[in-house]
């Protein structure tokens, strides 16, 4: 099912009974500002459960400044999301960040029949409407993994709308090729990407950020550039296990 925008074709094409990643998979990346080994982050699919007729998987999402960036903007972290494993839409989304002392905390509940969400923690007890499919700010990096991309064509418009801050964001990732990247574990073949964000809130253009998706049934993410108003960032994969499928670096 494919629409046009900007005379761009936007690919709507995900998977049906995905197998892109199951419980146990663990992903852990080093992050780099400048020259500055700057923090780390992990992914995890920690369990599955049951709940009102749904499985559910559920994810963890941490990240953490480390060395000289922990002394003057100490981060922590957390983002956990319950996501229906058949239909791959949230259904309880929690974000708990401390980043240099600038603190959010949510507790998302989304009700997918309805189209609706409510946050436990803004003490206004608001029902958000959303659109058909919206993710959370983890349950979309999962959600883009299921994508079908044997016919991506250069130019292919991917797109992704994601709850953000109570505010529903039209995000995109626009195909860029494919390319062998090299890793610590060996060369593998990528997905090239361009996440399309807002411009002018943390990137300093409006395509300022590059990520590589490993090209097979697993599509982990290898490698992200992010150039930002000062400096840029590097986010790269450093520890893996328990893959749905194998990775085959050279």
């Amino acid at each position: 099912d494919a629409e046009q925008m900007d005379g761009q074709t936007r690919i709507q094409s995900f998977a049906k009974g995905q197998d892109a990643f199951g419980v146990g998979e663990f992903l852990k990346y080093k992050i780099r500002y400048g020259l500055l080994q700057a923090g780390e982050a992990e992914l995890r699919v920690s369990r599955k459960v049951e709940r009102s007729g749904r499985t559910l998987l559920h994810m963890v999402g941490t990240g953490r400044t480390v060395g000289m960036v922990d002394v003057f903007f100490r981060t922590r972290d957390r983002y956990e999301t319950y996501m229906d494993a058949s239909a791959l839409r949230p259904v309880e989304f929690i974000r708990d960040v401390d980043e240099g002392g600038y603190i959010i905390k949510r507790h998302i509940h989304f009700d997918p029949e309805a189209g609706t969400a409510r946050d436990d923690l803004d003490g206004r007890d608001t029902v958000y409407q959303l659109p058909e499919r919206v993710q959370d700010m983890l349950s979309a990096f999962y959600y883009a993994r299921t994508l079908n991309a044997q016919d991506l064509k250069v130019g292919d418009m991917i797109p992704i709308d994601i709850f953000i801050d109570h505010e529903v964001f039209h995000f995109h990732l626009q195909f860029l090729g494919r390319e062998n990247v090299r890793t610590r574990f060996g060369k593998l073949r990528c997905l090239k990407l361009m996440p399309v964000v807002q411009s002018g809130r943390v990137f300093s253009k409006e395509e300022g950020m590059t990520l590589w998706v490993s090209d097979d049934k697993n599509k982990i993410p290898v490698k992200l550039k992010a150039d930002l108003r000062v400096g840029s960032v590097k986010i790269e994969l450093n520890d893996y296990r328990k893959l749905a499928h194998p990775v085959r670096f050279r």
